[in-house]
């Protein structure tokens, strides 16, 4: 097995937000090497970036006309990432997006684990949703300590996310995945990740726009 070249606080944002990429690309590879010209170009990135990025993770060095042993380099990425040790996850608000959400098969390939709900919804309470209980609210700070739940996930509306990630908080949560359009404030040590989809229909709108007018301007 290889060993960490690097602590991870030496990788950049942009090289963390790759890996997951390069982690995909290689479960679905048949051969034993690949080379980072391969990854590169299947990719589309640059080969001396794609060089960097698995140097900072891996003790491997691309052998020359051999390239990385596949199933090392793959084992390296999920060691790096977390995804050998299963994470244990709460999410709060089990409407439409918590529960597809709870209800999405793919996290286990990603070494998360949700393992309860918790909603206020009178008629959510006591459901189960993808094989999950939905429990009350006021059940949270306690029953995240009893669980080791160290993310939270927030799926409620804006008005309400400050007051759930307070309680996730105060229930020993680490890392907070927010889907809520709010600007949450945490104690120092608290990651919070904002998975702002506004932001990114918004990219995908002037996309399309610019393609449109780029065709009718060709046509």
């Amino acid at each position: 097995m290889g060993e960490y070249k690097r602590p991870f606080e030496a990788i950049s944002k942009q090289a963390l937000q790759r890996l997951p990429l390069y982690l995909n690309y290689l479960r679905g590879q048949e051969g034993e090497h690949i080379s980072a010209p391969a990854i590169a170009a299947d990719l589309g990135l640059n080969e001396v970036q794609v060089r960097k990025d698995l140097a900072a993770v891996s003790s491997q060095a691309g052998k020359p006309k051999k390239g990385f042993d596949t199933a090392l380099l793959t084992g390296d990425i999920e060691r790096f990432l977390g995804y050998d040790n299963v994470n244990r996850a709460v999410l709060v608000g089990a409407g439409h997006m918590g529960s597809a959400l709870l209800s999405y098969r793919g996290f286990s390939e990603y070494g998360l684990e949700i393992v309860a709900a918790f909603d206020n919804c009178p008629g959510t309470i006591g459901r189960s949703i993808g094989g999950k209980p939905v429990l009350a609210m006021e059940k949270l700070p306690s029953l995240c300590r009893r669980l080791r739940a160290h993310i939270g996930i927030i799926t409620v509306p804006s008005a309400s996310a400050q007051d759930v990630c307070d309680a996730l908080v105060a229930g020993g949560v680490l890392a907070i995945w927010n889907f809520a359009s709010a600007h949450l404030l945490v104690p120092e040590g608290i990651l919070v990740y904002h998975e702002n989809m506004a932001a990114s229909l918004a990219a995908l709108s002037q996309h399309l726009r610019e393609a449109m007018r780029e065709a009718q301007g060709e046509a």
